[in-house]
């Protein structure tokens, strides 16, 4: 009777928990069972890891063979334990040496060749077996992923004869060492590149500062997908920590990381047909959603009323709680969603209404019909909500001196997080009720402004206290300690209340 014990991990949403492979053999009929809660694409490892043995040259154990994916009531998916199955065979057989296993963790899918080929989450994997100080063993392919954490020792394998000579010390493996960094992205576009739009520009800045959700409404060509595409520049780098996470996600969703690495935020832009599940995430194996892809950047959705009603309701959650949770009958999975969301909307379905010309003909009940695809509760989760309009072509066509810069409005975007930071630990949009109270406090006569405002156009608490987030980010845009009513007349302008001053 022999026994082996291989050290690998799983992945549940952007975790990666520890599980054990312990294969035994015993007498009696030739057979191998996977058990551990294991999916479809586990037990089909068998196929795999036994016809990868054979070709590789290994013998294949004629034994009852008993594997146990521990702890039990995990659930386990995908081709990730091949490598680790493989493995423990080979060493509960006596073929390869048992001992220097306890410090190890193993992680591949195996060809029928014997090739190791890659797989998903393998970030999340390394930054869980770093903090164990452990060495992990992944597919060539994953190895560059792999090094992104730093402090794990990382050991490429592209064979399975490869790892087995490494570990009996006939041919060593060398740590892979972490890469240079590269997306090989486009350089992100500059707002110095817009015309005009002065207040757009402005609502860019304060969106960026505070983390503020944004609506442009205008008419076709007026410029308000390129004022949302220019968002990304405007926002600080991101800080390791937050790095880290968004690759991870990336990562578990099989998507480039290095990007995340460098410290760029993300943007996603999903077609209005996007289903519910691809927004926010799901199907029968839990994967991120455009939400959680756009952890920590900006989603941006574009023809907003375009969207059907039943996919955009789904967001009103994660824009209050930063994540979203998908519960299925065995397991949940719990992805962080904490994004800025940028969108764009004509004002009726010909979008020409209220522009000063006569191209419009939409009756009244359609352009109410239009507007009302957008529900009371969503839009009362958006901090800025702006119009837009046409630039007349004179303005347009002039050569004149270009606007500022996205580096020269990040600068004063940075400044103001900091104070954000210094003062509170967080940026604005995410100041709980009981730091609104503290460093949002008005005076006498704002506080009168602000129940007029309430009291004239019926906003809910929620409205306001997102208006006095906004406030507070006006406020330290322009460096000073307590919210004046010019700071708090500019966020009430901003949630597309302009006429109640």
């Amino acid at each position: 009777m022999s026994l082996s014990v291989i050290q690998t991990r799983a992945q549940l949403g952007v975790e990666s928990p520890a599980v054990q492979v312990e294969v035994h053999l015993s007498g009696g009929l030739p057979s191998l069972s996977i058990v551990g809660l294991p999916e479809t694409a586990v037990k089909e490892s068998r196929e795999r890891v036994r016809s990868a043995l054979i070709t590789a040259g290994f013998d294949f154990p004629q034994r009852r063979i008993t594997i146990n994916l521990a702890p039990a009531d995990l659930p386990k998916e995908g081709g990730r334990y091949d490598l680790a199955i493989a493995l423990g065979i080979l060493a509960a057989s006596g073929q390869i040496k048992r001992e220097g296993f306890s410090d190890l963790e193993v992680i591949g899918e195996l060809a029928l060749s014997g090739e190791v080929r890659s797989v998903r989450g393998v970030l999340p994997a390394a930054i869980a077996c770093g903090q164990r100080q452990r060495t992990l063993i992944v597919p060539a392919a994953n190895a560059d992923e792999a090094a992104m954490s730093e402090g794990t020792v990382v050991i490429p394998v592209s064979h399975l004869l490869g790892l087995c000579a490494h570990l009996q010390g006939e041919t060593r493996i060398s740590p892979h060492q972490r890469p240079p960094l590269d997306d090989g992205g486009k350089p992100l576009a500059d707002l110095g590149d817009v015309r005009g739009q002065l207040q757009a520009r402005r609502a860019l800045e304060v969106a960026a500062a505070g983390m503020h959700n944004l609506l442009f409404l205008g008419p076709p060509g007026s410029g308000k997908s390129m004022l949302a595409s220019r968002l990304p520049g405007l926002l600080p780098p991101m800080a390791a920590d937050e790095s880290l996470e968004v690759a991870s996600i990336h990562s578990v969703a099989g998507l480039p990381v290095a990007s995340a690495c460098l410290g760029r935020r993300p943007f996603r832009s999903p077609h209005h047909t996007a289903s519910a599940v691809a927004l926010v995430g799901g199907g029968g194996r839990p994967r991120p959603g455009e939400i959680s892809l756009s952890h920590q950047g900006v989603l941006f959705l574009d023809e907003l009323p375009e969207f059907p009603r039943r996919v955009l309701e789904v967001l009103r959650e994660p824009m209050e709680t930063g994540e979203i949770l998908i519960s299925r009958a065995a397991h949940s999975t719990r992805y962080p969603a904490r994004f800025l969301l940028a969108a764009a909307m004509n004002p009726c379905p010909c979008g020409y209404f209220g522009d000063g010309t006569e191209r419009c003909h939409c009756s009244p009940d359609q352009v109410r019909r239009y507007q009302q695809r957008i529900s009371g509760p969503l839009l009362d989760r958006i901090d800025l909500q702006l119009a837009v309009p046409a630039l007349p072509p004179d303005e347009l066509l002039e050569p004149g001196v270009p606007g500022e810069s996205s580096d020269q409005v990040r600068q004063r975007v940075l400044v103001a997080r900091e104070r954000q930071l210094q003062r509170q630990g967080c940026v604005n949009r995410d100041l709980d009720n009981r730091q609104l109270m503290i460093h949002c406090a008005l005076s006498e006569a704002g506080r009168r402004l602000l129940s007029r405002v309430m009291e004239k156009h019926s906003l809910s608490a929620r409205a306001c206290h997102r208006l006095l987030r906004v406030a507070r980010t006006l406020a330290d845009l322009q460096g000073i300690e307590s919210i004046d009513e010019a700071c708090l007349l500019e966020a009430v302008i901003f949630r597309g209340q302009s006429n109640q001053s």
